[in-house]
């Protein structure tokens, strides 16, 4: 019996009946077992080291071109891991593959966040950052080989947001943790930037949330874990949820959609729409690696993959670049 095997035999002792195991893990092309890890613990990896992971310290979660203390992508999926194990480990489930499922959900996510991905959706009439991701990691990574990542793993990826649940338990740990992550810390850098106060949070969140960042992640997080212990689904109390949906909805009238914000979006917007419309035209000034997919994707979707791994920084760059006439010096 080797490592592998060990850890996998105690996951069926140790572990939740609810809980995913990793010796029932599924991928869709056969491949030999690490002798050490599991499968979820190879997924969780190859994740980290991918491109598009890299990728997510240069790209927005709320604030375009932020200070140093502002989330961007790749925080904000550490901070959904973080979280999500939290529950994970106290419902007794299976921690890697929560961790696999929380470092990967975003990594199809466009530059300028939300803005990127609704700018992709206008051009092309269908784009969601849940399907790109998944796209990323079973198609693009690895110079079009993909990740090879288990079912289990790519199910959580997909459905953490949009109208079907993932599959299993921890997929669905993440899908709320998730959301309390961006709200709660999304919040708090709200806060950094002197748009809200927590005097300005309704009087039941304020109440049944408290107004400290950490506070909310507690109570959110402590409600899932009781309201969940012994039953085969994720759940939180009706209070607790309803008082983040409302979190939520002054979130998007305060923040996401906020007539600060505004002017920055519609730059944002621009940029992608322009690029959209440079490469369609020019689309040998695509990186080769691109130029080699195109025939069996086409043009449209090999430049939305282009546009969609951009990050905010080089997507600027690139604009300059293109449309942005060049300085001269003198001596």
């Amino acid at each position: 019996m080797n490592i592998r095997e060990r850890i996998e035999g105690q996951e069926y002792k140790i572990l939740s009946s609810f809980a995913s195991k990793s010796r029932e893990a599924v991928r869709e092309r056969d491949e030999e077992c690490c002798e050490f890890r599991t499968a979820f613990q190879c997924d969780r990896d190859r994740i980290i080291h991918s491109k598009a992971f890299r990728r997510l310290k240069h790209k927005t979660q709320v604030y375009i071109s932020p200070g140093d203390h502002y989330r961007m992508r790749m925080t904000h999926s550490l901070e959904v891991a973080q979280i999500s194990r939290t529950i994970t480990r106290a419902l007794m489930l299976n921690e890697d593959l929560t961790e696999a499922i929380a470092l990967g959900h975003d990594v199809g996510h466009t530059p300028f966040g939300h803005v990127g991905e609704y700018a992709l959706r206008e051009i092309i009439g269908h784009y969601n950052h849940n399907e790109q991701s998944l796209r990323v990691v079973q198609y693009i990574e690895r110079d079009g080989k993909g990740l090879n990542l288990t079912i289990e793993v790519r199910d959580g990826i997909l459905n953490h947001t949009g109208d079907n649940k993932p599959l299993t338990l921890e997929g669905n740990i993440v899908r709320i943790g998730d959301r309390i992550a961006y709200l709660c810390h999304d919040y708090d850098d709200g806060i950094r930037a002197g748009m809200i106060k927590g005097i300005d949070l309704p009087e039941k969140v304020a109440k049944i949330l408290g107004t400290n960042p950490s506070s909310m992640i507690t109570v959110m997080v402590a409600d899932m874990i009781k309201t969940s212990e012994g039953h085969s689904e994720i759940r939180m109390s009706s209070k607790v949820k309803n008082a983040m949906e409302e979190f939520r909805e002054f979130m998007f009238k305060k923040i996401y959609h906020s007539v600060e914000l505004e002017t920055d979006r519609k730059k944002a917007k621009y940029i992608i729409q322009k690029l959209y419309e440079y490469l369609i035209v020019h689309p040998e000034k695509l990186p080769q690696e691109y130029l080699e997919r195109e025939g069996e994707w086409g043009l449209e979707v090999t430049i939305v993959d282009y546009i969609a791994g951009l990050t905010d920084m080089y997507a600027v760059n690139l604009f300059e670049k293109l449309f942005i006439p060049s300085k001269w010096t003198t001596l």
